[in-house]
């Protein structure tokens, strides 16, 4: 059975996952707002993932985090730049270079067969390679004006079909959508 790459992820209202400088402090300050025990599905969306695959920004952005928030899942991450992972990465981490096919063969090589993909880049490189099966697209009440897209250039179009909806009494907007088509 092939891999499901899957996204979880947050955006501005105005479909940014952070600003120019990378900084979500605009998504640390709405978090405020939800109420204790509630995680929006994420507990559970963790559960049933084998493995995270992210790229060199989101990775820095979650390597400041204190306690590492993966626990010991496999997180592969894509950089064409660091030859090496920086002191105090977690154990479970992979640094791999190539193409999101290579990653998700070398995942599977290791017996992940749900994958998070995360990080604006990652995810726009494995949509645009046909790769992500199912998206979970959190909608924060702010307008950015300016950041970082979820989204960039694809080759086609991605026809997507809504699974489910659902409006947080806090403002978030959450739409869970399978991938209806290949670009």
């Amino acid at each position: 059975m092939p891999s499901v790459c899957r996204v979880f992820i947050a955006t501005s209202l105005d479909g940014f996952i952070s600003r120019q400088d990378g900084s979500i402090d605009w998504l640390e300050q709405a978090n405020r707002l939800v109420p204790p025990g509630e995680d929006c599905g994420y507990a559970a969306f963790m559960n049933s993932v084998d493995a995270l695959v992210m790229g060199r920004a989101t990775f820095e952005t979650v390597l400041r985090m204190s306690p590492w928030p993966y626990g010991d899942k496999p997180v592969y991450v894509l950089s064409r730049t660091l030859s090496a992972l920086p002191p105090g990465a977690p154990p479970s981490v992979r640094l791999v270079c190539g193409e999101p096919a290579s990653v998700v063969s070398l995942a599977e090589a290791h017996g992940c067969r749900s994958l998070y993909v995360d990080g604006g880049l990652t995810i726009q490189a494995f949509l645009a390679d046909g790769l992500i099966r199912e998206l979970i697209i959190t909608s924060v009440p702010v307008l950015l004006g300016a950041g970082r897209p979820l989204f960039g250039p694809l080759p086609g179009d991605i026809k997507l079909r809504l699974l489910r909806s659902r409006a947080y009494p806090f403002g978030f907007v959450q739409n869970h959508y399978t991938v209806d088509g290949d670009v």
